[in-house]
C-alpha cells in the first residue's frame, strides 16, 4: 500500500494536502465552469447522482470539509443531503470556484493535517485525503458525464499519487458502506490514474445512455 502522505513527483518532496488540494481545484473549476445547463439531468458515472445532484453534492462536500479542517465535530449524517445549491441562482458556477478556494485556504491552515477531526476521529490527514478524492473523482464523473476531458498531468499526478494510497486504505470500509463501488478489471497498460477509477469502481469507457 502506498504512503498515505503520498510524495511530490521525482525528488519525493512531500506535499501538503491544501497544496494538492489546490492543484485539484484548478483542474475541478474549469470543468464545472464549463457544464451546460442542458445537460444538469445528465445520467454520471456515480449511478447515485445526475450532474446537477452531483454538483449539489460536492457544495455540501466542500462546505463541510472546511470545517472538518477546523476540528469541528462534522460526522457522516452532514452528508445525506445536500441543499440545492445550483437552483439558488444562475452564479451557481462562480460560488462553486469561490467555495473550492474556501477549501483550499482552510486545508491550507496551519494545524490542519494535524491530529484527528470529525465525528470518527480519524487522522486529520486521511480526511483531508477524501475529499481531495471527491474533487479528483467526482470531478471526472462530471467531465464524463458532459463530453470533457479530463486527464490529471504534469502536478496532478502527485495528486493521483496521495490517492492512490488513500483508496487502498479506505476501500474495504467505503465498499461496505457503498462509497465505493465493487473495483473494476484495469486495463492493459493502465495509467496511475486509470487504476484509480478502476479501484472505486469506476469504469474509463462509461458512456453516458443513449436517450
Amino acid at each position: 500500500m502506498n504512503d498515505i502522505h503520498g510524495n511530490s513527483g521525482s525528488l519525493g518532496n512531500p506535499r501538503g494536502i491544501g497544496d494538492l488540494l489546490d492543484v485539484a481545484v484548478e483542474r475541478a473549476v474549469p470543468v464545472v465552469r464549463a457544464l451546460p445547463d442542458g445537460r444538469l439531468e445528465a445520467a454520471t458515472p456515480c449511478a447515485e447522482f445526475d450532474v446537477k445532484a452531483l454538483v449539489n453534492h460536492l457544495f455540501q462536500v466542500m462546505e463541510q470539509f472546511q470545517r472538518l479542517a477546523a476540528k469541528q465535530d462534522v460526522g457522516f449524517s452532514a452528508f445525506a443531503e445536500s441543499p440545492d445549491r445550483v437552483a439558488e441562482g444562475p452564479d451557481w458556477r462562480e460560488r462553486f470556484g469561490e467555495e473550492a478556494r474556501k477549501l483550499v485556504a482552510a486545508w491550507s491552515a496551519p494545524g490542519a493535517e494535524e491530529g484527528t477531526t470529525g465525528a470518527m476521529n480519524m487522522p486529520a490527514a486521511t480526511v483531508g485525503s477524501m475529499v481531495l478524492l471527491d474533487l479528483t473523482v467526482h470531478i471526472w464523473d462530471l467531465a464524463r458525464a458532459t463530453g470533457q476531458e479530463y486527464v490529471p498531468e504534469g502536478e496532478a499526478l502527485a495528486v493521483v499519487q496521495r490517492l492512490a494510497g488513500t483508496v487502498a486504505e479506505l476501500a474495504p470500509t467505503a465498499r461496505s458502506m457503498g462509497v465505493f463501488g465493487e473495483a473494476v478489471p484495469e486495463p492493459a497498460g493502465a495509467s496511475a490514474f486509470e487504476r484509480l477509477l478502476a479501484a472505486t469502481g469506476r469504469d474509463r469507457r462509461w458512456a453516458a445512455p443513449v436517450s
